[in-house]
């Protein structure tokens, strides 16, 4: 029999775990639509966020389905026995024995389905064209029973699914057909089941047959894409210039006009992260521009309607975040409500908080503070007086003199690498802010008190304070160290990363990655990612090795970008330049931003933004220096942190420390503030600032995160003649691709993937991985030798010429696992699962393989020399030229197996 793979389904989302109490009847139902459907072009959903009400409560449906060919179908499943049923008036049931005495589970479905076809329906190309069905699922039902109750005689009965409909399959599957649990037998094919009764139900709104274009429109609305769609009706302030010059055709307005009509392509990833729920700890890695707060403020929105009564807090360390994040929250709600409900700040069960919090605004901190019955500290209570440092000194504070309430169900961290520290700031190894924020939240399941729904999203490359993203094991304690490896059950992964960039366009992204790390450095990389499967996670092919000395080539992934402007626009989007002075610098700033203003018909605020470079205090000089000239040049500026535009320091009634942007005026921001903002039209000044100090990488990464606050164009400019300069002007030139030779990062070494966290860890002396999810992982060519693997799950893994010796596998899964070449001499692999494994022309020398599963294996060629295979189980594996000399095999069953010499076991022999 066939296994259902939820890696090979993705198109099936489980917005929430199917295996709670009561819930056996609706996952049979689910694991029938995926049986049925999974050879058909659509995506499916257990319990899609629409929410529609029901009595005193909000309710979504059980199952949505959105097929090219049927459009959208609605399933309401009811796990209810035929003697619960009372009586049916119309569509309303009436039940006894069950968990609410009446219902209108069709009503309530068409409800449901309205409300995704009036989304639909604000779509031209959408409107009254789509298919609408609504069906109600009986999994404890059979049709016999439902007639020996007459209730099919009654005018108002519904297409329903009955039991023995769950076991029918039309035209089986290729692959299919266990799930979650739960396992479908298969059954010949019948005159029913859900492949035929879905298709022949007849649609309570008759559409059309979608062409192409509508379908990936039908999957965009499906995934609020069009929510966020800009429209291009805009309002350009009145400028104060003598001249006012009409927008020219090809105007950076018009292409913006055009890009935002433009419907991103539908991203089966982060439909995924954002509307499910997980059971624990989830932790997200994305680059920058990848999506990552508006799918935590969408995975807010919708534990929020799901669970009314849970204690959410969505968590961030900028405060110019506050805006932005609640404007995506009420977005979301009301998307998700139909447009009932909204972000109410003053809802306790669904908080924005600041990590700290302020004296007018609470923070996450001093929310926890006030539930410990103590008083919070501030920024001048602490001895490192800087935000980051102090904030990590006052949670330390807190976890060593009280006992953390437990006041939260789920805590979203956005920016997480911004609340990282040093290692002399860790509070008993672990990360302080990290470990507050664990010991704050209820357990997810009393029986597993240490699964708590902790959900962080970061990106390593805009790290302004450490130089390092710690593991699990290095924020929570080498106890939680594999608490977000793998995945939960209905395949919720437990990391997840974010490969594609849909804000910063690829020219811009790939010049900031380069420089950013140093890759065409004379002096050699100084951080950066060194495997190739960490280059590909972040979208780009790799050609060489990264051993030292080797040349490497990386080409940007041409699919990785949703970002369509250098298409549109026939210029360069990214510009350098350098000035012979400061003064002359600050002259072209203005020219250029009155050009945007007069000609391009830029809005000041919102569309163009300006970031000056430097350390702290240099910054803040050159801050104020660029807004003064502006303000000369007859430009409105405006300061983060002050009330409103021209003004220079935010003192007492003329600050705000949330506001980023103010109507009319150019924003002019130091990085710290700009992070988590972005802009159309974007400039960097002083990179000379950088330059003369090029080696620091905190200071690369101040502007590989300003190159990345861009939505269309930045001009990077700066004075002087430094080496860096021409290396900037290597990587423009460069284009999509990079060539470069290999030298170890002189710095740190950043990893991106479950593979390269697992060999940093190795490498740092840990060796203990027992239990670990590694289904699916890339380890070719990797060095894990004696390392504790027990109870490992390693099935798909891609462990070619990888040095193993010594390893304990005992117990582990390594079905479908390619180990081909891999040495695994003294290898403990007693009860190891090896089915369908390909273990071709590997070095099992004196290994253990007592009892192991070995079925269908690829043994072709290996060395077996010495090996202990009692009690294997070899049937129909293939040992074609392989060396067994001394090899113990008691036990055996070897029907089926193909033996060293070629002959097959049990046929003639």
């Amino acid at each position: 029999m066939a296994i259902y793979r939820p890696e090979e389904n993705r198109k099936f989302i489980t917005t929430e775990s199917t295996g709670k109490s009561g819930q056996r009847g609706e996952s049979r139902v689910w694991s029938a639509v995926k049986i049925a459907f999974a050879d058909r072009e659509c995506i499916a959903y257990w319990r899609y966020p629409i929410f529609s009400q029901v009595g005193k409560t909000r309710k979504e449906p059980d199952i949505l389905i959105a097929d090219f060919e049927l459009g959208l179908i609605v399933i309401e499943v009811k796990s209810v026995r035929i003697d619960q049923i009372v009586a049916i008036n119309g569509h309303r049931w009436e039940f006894c024995n069950f968990y609410t005495s009446d219902a209108s589970p069709y009503a309530q479905a068409e409800n449901q389905l309205f409300a995704l076809l009036g989304y639909c329906d604000r779509e031209p190309l959408l409107r009254r064209k789509v298919n609408g069905r609504v069906i109600i699922a009986l999994p404890l039902i059979t049709e016999k029973q439902w007639r020996e109750k007459g209730f099919h005689l009654l005018p108002s009965c519904p297409p329903i699914i009955f039991k023995e409909d769950l076991f029918k399959l039309s035209s089986p599957p290729s692959h299919l057909v266990e799930s979650a649990g739960s396992m479908i037998p298969p059954f010949p094919a019948r005159e029913r089941g859900l492949a035929i009764i879905i298709p022949q139900t007849t649609p309570i709104i008759k559409g059309e047959n979608l062409n192409e274009e509508q379908w990936k429109l039908l999957l965009s609305v499906l995934s609020g894409t069009p929510v966020f769609r800009q429209s291009s009706s805009r309002i350009i302030p009145q400028l104060q210039f003598p001249e006012v010059v009409s927008p020219i055709p090809e105007s950076r307005t018009s292409i913006l006009a055009k890009a935002r009509q433009q419907l991103s392509e539908f991203d089966i990833q982060q439909e995924r992260i954002g509307k499910q729920i997980p059971p624990g700890a989830q932790r997200i890695r994305g680059i920058a521009g990848s999506g990552k707060t508006v799918l935590l403020c969408q995975k807010a929105a919708n534990m929020h309607l799901k669970h009314p009564e849970w204690d959410i807090a969505l968590v961030f360390f900028s405060r110019s975040l506050y805006d932005p994040i609640t404007q995506q929250l009420d977005k979301w709600l009301r998307r998700f409500s139909s447009g009932e409900i909204k972000f109410d700040r003053t809802n306790q069960k669904l908080r924005v908080l600041h990590a700290w919090g302020g004296k007018n605004q609470p923070g996450l901190y001093s929310v926890i503070c006030s539930a410990a019955g103590v008083l919070p500290l501030t920024v001048y209570d602490t001895d490192s007086k800087q935000p980051n440092a102090s904030l990590a000194e006052a949670c330390t504070l807190l976890l060593q003199t009280v006992e953390i309430p437990q006041i939260f169900d789920a805590i979203l961290i956005d920016e997480g690498q911004d609340l990282i520290v040093d290692e002399e700031l860790k509070f008993e190894g672990k990360q302080p802010f990290y470990w507050l924020t664990y010991q704050s939240l209820r357990p997810v399941e009393l029986e597993h008190p240490e699964q708590r729904r902790l959900i962080w999203a970061y990106d390593e490359a805009q790290s302004l304070e450490s130089l390092h993203m710690p593991t699990a094991g290095e924020l929570f304690g080498d106890e939680l160290a594999l608490m977000v490896t793998g995945e939960y059950a209905d395949g919720i992964k437990k990391t997840e990363i974010l490969q594609r960039c849909y804000r910063t366009p690829t020219p811009i992204l790939t010049v900031a990655h380069a420089i950013g790390m140093g890759l065409l450095r004379p002096g050699g990389m100084l951080s950066g990612i060194t495997r190739s499967e960490d280059w590909k996670a972040l979208g780009y092919e790799v050609k060489g090795r990264f051993s030292p000395g080797r040349q490497i080539t990386l080409k940007c992934a041409s699919d990785r970008s949703g970002n369509i402007i250098p298409q549109l626009w026939e210029k360069p989007v990214l510009e350098f330049d350098i000035y012979d002075d400061r003064q002359s610098e600050l002259t072209a700033l203005a020219h250029n931003i009155i050009y945007n203003l007069k000609c391009d018909r830029l809005k000041p605020s919102r569309e163009i933004l300006v970031i000056v470079l430097g350390c702290f205090g240099e910054a803040i000089e050159l801050e104020i220096e660029v807004a003064e000239f502006l303000m000369s040049q007859g430009i409105d500026i405006f300061i983060p942190g002050t009330s409103n535009c021209n003004i220079l320091t935010p003192y007492l009634e003329y600050s705000n420390p949330n506001k980023f942007w103010c109507e009319g005026g150019v924003t002019v921001s130091r990085i710290h503030r700009a992070k988590g903002n972005e802009a159309d039209m974007v400039y960097l000044v002083g990179l000379d600032n950088i330059a003369e100090n090029e080696r620091n990488v905190k200071l690369r990464n101040q502007l590989f995160i300003a190159l990345t606050r861009t939505r269309g164009w930045l001009k990077l400019s700066g004075i002087g003649n430094y080496p860096m300069y021409e290396e900037i002007r290597s990587a423009i030139a460069s284009g999509d691709t990079f060539n470069f030779t290999f030298n170890r990062p002189q710095k740190r070494a950043i990893s991106v993937t479950n593979a390269g966290e697992l060999l940093n860890l190795y490498a740092a002396g840990t060796r203990n991985f027992q239990n670990a999810d590694w289904r699916g992982i890339h380890l070719a060519y990797a060095n894990l030798q004696d390392a504790n693997c027990i109870g490992t799950q390693l099935n798909n893994a891609d462990l070619r010429n990888t040095q193993l010796d010594g390893i304990k596998l005992v117990i582990a899964d390594l079905s479908n696992a390619d180990l081909s070449n891999a040495s695994l001499r003294k290898a403990k692999m007693m009860g190891a699962i090896l089915r369908n494994a390909n273990l071709s022309y590997s070095d099992l020398s004196r290994a253990d393989l007592s009892d192991a599963d070995l079925r269908n294996a690829n043994l072709v060629g290996a060395k077996l020399v010495g090996a202990n295979l009692s009690g294997v189980d070899l049937r129909g594996a293939d040992l074609t030229g392989a060396d067994i000399a001394g090899a113990e095999f008691s036990d055996v069953n070897w029907m089926g197996t193909r033996m060293p010499d070629g002959k097959i076991y049990g046929y003639g022999n």
